[in-house]
């Protein structure tokens, strides 16, 4: 590679047209500017100008290397104009989320796009221990995760809620009233149905049982249910439910996108159930404006009632 240094003295002195007013131009000796000539003329391997007493005149060579050297320059101009511009509404960003949470963001996500075509979001599905570590190692800008992270090499934010269901067949339907019959009786029915079996089950039904309000609930012990079934594909889980297989537990948004809702039932706790929702990302990572335009769009859908 050609010494940036050198091709800089040997374009300012071909534009001078003069060693001595070079040599000022660049805060240099004159003894400098034809060292820098020269050592340029070697790392060539041709001669870039011919020296006629205090003159000189471009060899061929030489006015190719001037072009570079200009080209060069304006490479970096150029180079500098893109860093210093950072458009809220272009370019890319990579979100990371349960695949529930997919299911719900992706459309809002598609519509920000519509609205600046040069915003384009990469979403990828994954569990929050993964999350976490693709934020940690920079593979991932942007990632949604439901329990608070350990490690201090991220940046949390809370930003709203989602609303966990617990889902039984619809020939199961009972009053929404809740009173002890009721709470003694859901617990006789998920022990009958027994539990349709995904990743995240047992964290959100712990998570049901404590926050519903009802005694029993918060006396069970997901881990002694009998298992009816087991899926890992999110948008067959509900499937065994509405076939009166078994129950489930799963975030809402999952729940509206399943096609036969009327083949299911939601049991309706004393309380209103829901995880937190934490937008993290790499601490003393500094994202572009960009971000900023599809954090205020997450934080806004998150609020919406």
């Amino acid at each position: 590679m050609l010494n940036p240094v050198w091709l800089k003295t040997f374009r300012t002195l071909i534009e001078t047209g003069h060693f001595t007013r070079t040599a000022e131009q660049l805060c240099m000796t004159q003894p400098g500017v034809s060292q820098h000539v020269r050592k340029l003329e070697e790392a060539c391997g041709h001669s870039l100008i011919r020296r006629d007493k205090k003159s000189f005149e471009l060899t061929e060579q030489g006015h190719q290397v001037y072009l570079y050297a200009g080209q060069l320059e304006r490479n970096e101009e150029d180079l500098l104009e893109q860093l210093n511009f950072d458009d809220p509404e272009s370019g890319s960003y990579r979100l990371a989320c349960s695949g529930a949470m997919a299911l719900q963001l992706y459309p809002v996500l598609l519509d920000l796009q519509c609205r600046y075509p040069g915003l384009t979001v990469q979403l990828e599905v994954a569990p929050n221990y993964r999350i976490i570590t693709d934020v940690q190692q920079g593979t991932i800008d942007l990632g949604i995760v439901t329990q608070l992270p350990a490690t201090g090499l991220l940046s949390v934010r809370e930003i709203g809620h989602e609303p966990l269901c617990l889902i039984l067949p619809a020939s199961h339907r009972k009053s929404a009233v809740v009173n002890e019959q009721i709470s003694d009786g859901i617990t006789h029915k998920l022990k009958t149905l027994g539990m349709i079996h995904h990743p995240d089950v047992l964290h959100y039904l712990s998570l049901y049982c404590h926050q519903a309000g009802i005694p029993a609930l918060n006396e069970l012990n997901p881990d002694q249910l009998p298992v009816a079934g087991y899926i890992n594909q999110l948008s067959q889980i509900l499937l065994p439910v509405a076939k009166g297989l078994g129950f489930t537990v799963l975030p809402e948004s999952a729940v509206d996108s399943f096609a036969e809702p009327e083949k299911l039932e939601l049991f309706q706790p004393a309380n209103p159930v829901s995880e937190p929702l934490y937008l993290v990302t790499k601490r003393h990572r500094i994202l572009p404006a960009r971000f900023d335009t599809v954090m205020t769009r997450l934080t806004a859908h998150f609020a919406e009632p």
